[in-house]
């Protein structure tokens, strides 16, 4: 039975799954946009507002918390002061996720998942 259980498995291990979500919640902090598949968009979104939670907490105890998870100490710093200062006021939905259709090599629904209210990095880009 599958009660209390949440989140996709993915077709992966837990490490490798845990791996996954590290890796990916670290590059859409730092690059504040990623495209990937729409089922890892999802699940990766609840990772993201949990680590922008705890940046808005501020505490020592949240900065270890979020280490535990982002593994780069320059996304840190940049979740707790210019990320938690972004979303200071806003209680909840620091996430989106943009459906892209479909990838042409083995249809698989591809998605944007961004931060709301980003500063757009070029117009040309």
């Amino acid at each position: 039975m599958n009660h209390r259980k949440t989140g996709k498995k993915l077709g992966r291990s837990v490490a490798h799954r845990k791996a996954l979500f590290r890796n990916m919640v670290t590059s859409l902090l730092q690059h504040e946009q990623i495209r990937t598949t729409d089922a890892k968009a999802k699940e990766l979104r609840g990772v993201a507002e949990r680590m922008i939670t705890l940046g808005k907490r501020g505490t020592l105890h949240a900065r270890r918390q979020a280490l535990e998870t982002i593994r780069s100490k320059d996304v840190t710093s940049k979740l707790f002061e210019e990320l938690a200062e972004r979303y200071r006021e806003r209680p909840g939905g620091y996430t989106r996720v943009i459906k892209l259709g479909r990838r042409p090599g083995d249809a698989a629904e591809m998605s944007i998942i961004e931060l709301v209210d980003r500063e757009e990095q070029g117009a040309s880009a």
